[in-house]
């Protein structure tokens, strides 16, 4: 398939090229920075890089494209800009069923403990969380607008509670609860996230909702 990854200079996003062009697709990294797509495909040299703000995208540069996968990531001051852009990439394809949106979504929005509360709750309350709590605070809205959103064809994934960089684990797999790991950690490494990424496109299982991954025990 022909996939675009925006975002694709990032911890996610870097993983999510080389995880697709492992796989034999043809790749699209869209990136505001040459010198790390220049990097990036130093790595990766089958893959197509694209120098361009994400927000001036147009439907017609899209018109070829299989799958579209968000890992956009912003500084928390510019945290908004996650539900502008999954705006526009929907107000793009309604009524489609191409290209697929995938939406890398964070972990406040999924539910956890006895009484089920969003994990953003326990978020807010560590005031070390202050300088990005912003970001999952945006991206549990960009989730709800999407939940709205059933002619387009979308699907969200969100990580565990720590997200880092890491080689890929086996896959743990849920729907809207925070996932734990039999050693009782809530870890996703980017590797991990780009393989059940990969998974997805391949063999679609979700559509129009969000599931999570987390790492298993090797």
């Amino acid at each position: 398939m022909k996939i675009l990854i925006i975002g694709a200079t990032g911890m996610a996003g870097s993983e999510i090229v080389k995880a697709a062009s492992n796989r034999g697709h043809k790749v699209i990294a869209l990136a505001r920075s040459a010198d790390k797509l220049r990097e990036l495909k130093k790595i990766n040299p089958t893959i197509e890089p694209m120098i361009k703000d994400v927000f001036h995208l147009n439907k017609e540069e899209l018109s070829s494209v299989d799958v579209i996968v968000n890992a956009f990531s912003v500084s928390p001051e510019k945290a908004y800009l996650h539900i502008d852009l999954a705006t526009k990439l929907i107000s793009l394809f309604r009524k489609t069923e191409n290209p697929r949106l995938v939406f890398i979504l964070g972990a406040g929005s999924l539910h956890t403990g006895a009484d089920h509360h969003l994990l953003i709750k326990d978020m807010e309350k560590d005031p070390k969380n202050n300088s990005f709590i912003a970001v999952p605070q945006n991206q549990l809205k960009e989730l709800n607008f999407l939940k709205d959103v059933d002619n387009v064809n979308w699907v969200g994934i969100s990580p565990s509670a720590s997200f880092h960089a890491g080689k890929a684990k086996p896959i743990l797999k849920g729907k809207e609860d925070l996932l734990f790991n039999k050693n009782g950690k809530s870890e996703t490494s980017a590797a991990t996230m780009a393989q059940a990424i990969l998974d997805e496109i391949e063999r679609p299982t979700h559509k129009q909702m969000r599931f999570t991954v987390a790492d298993g025990i090797d």
